[in-house]
């Protein structure tokens, strides 16, 4: 590829688990842009993907880490840059999960301890990797750190249930964390959010066909892709965004500043 606008740029990127995780995107893009990095996730999501399928296409390393843990993180965060030769340059938070919806519980019938644990997966994590990151002095000056979030965390979607407390959450961490990070080294941090893209985690969404669909015919260029998520990653990992920090950015066709369609209205006139 000509325009490798990563090219000597070091990361680590969290959460892929098969070739339909926009973290799996990411990194085959990334490893396009010409960046070398380390993938990471918990050892369960390991034995359940297929990320050693991704590492040798990327001739990237696998380290292991459960991104809730203060010491696998420290590890990680040594062992990367060990590998990478030096400072970070950019991170994607791609994890997220609600024990409360895998256990099939209501929004108005949540078990608490499966609620803080969700959180904690979810949102306090990113707080967790960029904490890790700032006491190792580990980012190098204008770099990029990136979760992906969803427009939940602004409106009520029913069956999102408490993910959508999650994203809010996770949304705040990149405003303030950003804050510290920015005069520290002038490191950026945001969040993007996201269509609802058909992954092994968002299918698991009671209903999620149904918004996938909805989303869709209101957007006016309809859903994001996978693909153009990745490539939007990219552009902020990138020297090409160097301003860009504490926003959380549409990417969503559209959707977040619509109000209705005329094939949402056609399907009513039916």
């Amino acid at each position: 590829m000509d325009n490798q606008l990563l090219k000597g740029k070091n990361g680590i990127i969290f959460g892929a688990l098969d070739e339909r995780s926009i973290a799996w995107k990411v990194a085959e893009c990334a490893y396009q842009h010409g960046a070398n990095f380390v993938l990471s996730n918990t050892p369960i999501a390991l034995r359940m993907g297929k990320i050693d399928e991704l590492a040798a296409k990327t001739e990237s390393k696998v380290i292991t880490a459960d991104a809730t843990s203060m010491d696998d993180l420290d590890n990680l965060f040594q062992e990367s840059m060990q590998e990478l030769n030096g400072k970070i340059d950019f991170i994607l938070h791609s994890i997220g999960m609600s024990v409360n919806v895998r256990k099939g519980h209501d929004y108005y019938n949540q078990n608490y301890d499966f609620t803080m644990k969700g959180l904690d997966i979810s949102a306090l994590s990113f707080h967790k990797i960029m904490q890790t990151a700032w006491n190792l002095n580990a980012m190098n000056e204008y770099g990029s750190i990136l979760a992906l979030s969803y427009i939940a965390a602004q409106r009520t979607f029913p069956d999102y249930n408490d993910m959508a407390e999650n994203k809010s959450f996770l949304e705040s961490i990149a405003r303030s964390f950003g804050y510290h990070f920015g005069i520290k080294n002038k490191v950026r941090v945001n969040t993007i959010s996201q269509s609802p893209t058909i992954t092994t985690a968002g299918s698991g969404v009671k209903g999620f066909d149904g918004f996938f669909k909805y989303a869709d015919e209101i957007s006016p260029l309809g859903n994001a892709k996978p693909e153009d998520c990745a490539r939007y990653c990219i552009s902020l990992f990138s020297d090409l965004t160097k301003s860009v920090t504490m926003q959380n950015l549409f990417h969503d066709g559209g959707f977040s500043n619509t109000g209705i369609s005329d094939k949402v209205i056609a399907n009513f006139l039916k």
